[in-house]
C-alpha cells in the first residue's frame, strides 16, 4: 500500500512510498483511510525524522476489517480515529478505543479534523469545570485547537478572550464565539478562571499572572520554542491556582470513543465548524506541510487520500 513517509533527502522531507500493510491486533480495526488532517507537532517531527518514519495522527475512513476481538464498529462503518502514528496511509490499524462511528451526513474531511484538535480542546476545557459565566483565555487561538476551543467554550456560556499572533490570523474568531480578540496576551485585562496556553515562553509567564485564585492554566504546547522565565511571587500568591501540563495521548488518558462521537455529532448538526482552510489531495502533502509550518494556514489542513 501507499503511505506518506519521512524522506530527509527530499526538499519536502516527505514522499509517497510503498510500505507493508498493517497487521491489526485483536483490539484493532483495519480502516481504509479516506482523509487525514495535519498537526503542527507531527509536521515539526518530520524535519528531523529518520527516513521511512510514518507520521499521522488524524484519520477518517471506512472499516475494512473489524477487530478480531469483537470490539468496535463493523465492516463498512464510516469512522474517525486517533492514531499514535502511521495514519497517513491508505490503510491504518486503529485501536477500537480510539475509534468512533460517524454520522452519515458528516464528510470524511470534516471528521478528520476532530481527533487531535477537537479532543485536545474538549479535554483541556474540562479542567475548568462548569464554565458558565466564567472567563476563559485561549492563546494560539487561530490554530486548529484554538478554533475548536473557542467554539466549545462559547457553547458553555463562558466569556472567551482569544489571543492570535496577528490581525490576519485573528480574522473570524469573533464569529466562532470569542467575545474579545487580542494579538498579544499582554493586552489582556482582568483575570481569568481558565487559561488554555499553547505558546509557551513569555506568553506562559504572563498567563501565570492572569489566572484567578483557584483558577487553572492548562499548558499543552510551546509553539514559541522558548523557555518560560517568571517570578514565582506572581503565581503562588494566587491561592491554590493550578498549572497543569496536558498531553492528549497520556498513558492515563481515558478511551476516546465517546468524545470522538460527541464531537462528530456536533459537527454533523452544524453546532461546530471544523474550520478547514486548506484542502487538497495527499499528493500535495509537501505543499500543505510547508504552508502549515509557515503559518500560512489558520484552522485545519486536510488531505484526501486517493
Amino acid at each position: 500500500m501507499l503511505a506518506l513517509v519521512a524522506a530527509p533527502d527530499k526538499p519536502e522531507k516527505i514522499e509517497l512510498r510503498e510500505v507493508n500493510e498493517p497487521s491489526p491486533s485483536a483490539h484493532e480495526a483495519l480502516v481504509e483511510v479516506k482523509a487525514i488532517s495535519l498537526n503542527r507537532g507531527e509536521c515539526n517531527n518530520l524535519l528531523t525524522a529518520q527516513a521511512g518514519w510514518q507520521p499521522g495522527w488524524d484519520i477518517a475512513g471506512v472499516v475494512k476489517v473489524a477487530a478480531a476481538g469483537g470490539s468496535g464498529p463493523k465492516i463498512g462503518t464510516r469512522v474517525v480515529g486517533l492514531m499514535p502514528g502511521a495514519g497517513w496511509a491508505e490503510q491504518a490499524a486503529v485501536s477500537t478505543a480510539r475509534l468512533a462511528e460517524l454520522p452519515t451526513d458528516l464528510s470524511f474531511a470534516a471528521a478528520a479534523t476532530i481527533p487531535v484538535a477537537g479532543l485536545t480542546a474538549l479535554r483541556a476545557l474540562r479542567f475548568g469545570g462548569l464554565l458558565l459565566g466564567k472567563r476563559v483565555l485561549i492563546t494560539g487561538a487561530a490554530g486548529g485547537v484554538g478554533r475548536y476551543a473557542i467554539q466549545l467554550a462559547a457553547r458553555t456560556g463562558a466569556h472567551v478572550t482569544a489571543v492570535a499572533a496577528n490581525a490576519e490570523r485573528a480574522e473570524g474568531l469573533t464569529v466562532l464565539g470569542a467575545n474579545e480578540v487580542l494579538t498579544d496576551i499582554d493586552e489582556a485585562s482582568g483575570s481569568f478562571d481558565l487559561i488554555l496556553e499553547s505558546v509557551g515562553g513569555a506568553s506562559l509567564a504572563t498567563a501565570l499572572k492572569l489566572v484567578v485564585a483557584q483558577g487553572t492554566i492548562v499548558s499543552f504546547g510551546n509553539s514559541s520554542r522558548q523557555d518560560t522565565i517568571f517570578n514565582v511571587n506572581s503565581f503562588y500568591g494566587r491561592s491554590e491556582a493550578a498549572l497543569i501540563g496536558f498531553v492528549l495521548t497520556s498513558a492515563h488518558a481515558a478511551p476516546f470513543e465517546t468524545d470522538l462521537k460527541y464531537l462528530a455529532g456536533l459537527l454533523a448538526n452544524k453546532q461546530l465548524d471544523p474550520q478547514i482552510s486548506y484542502e487538497n489531495n495527499w499528493k500535495q502533502a509537501g505543499e500543505a506541510i510547508a504552508a502549515l509550518l509557515g503559518r500560512k494556514i489558520t484552522g485545519k489542513a486536510v488531505l484526501e487520500v486517493s
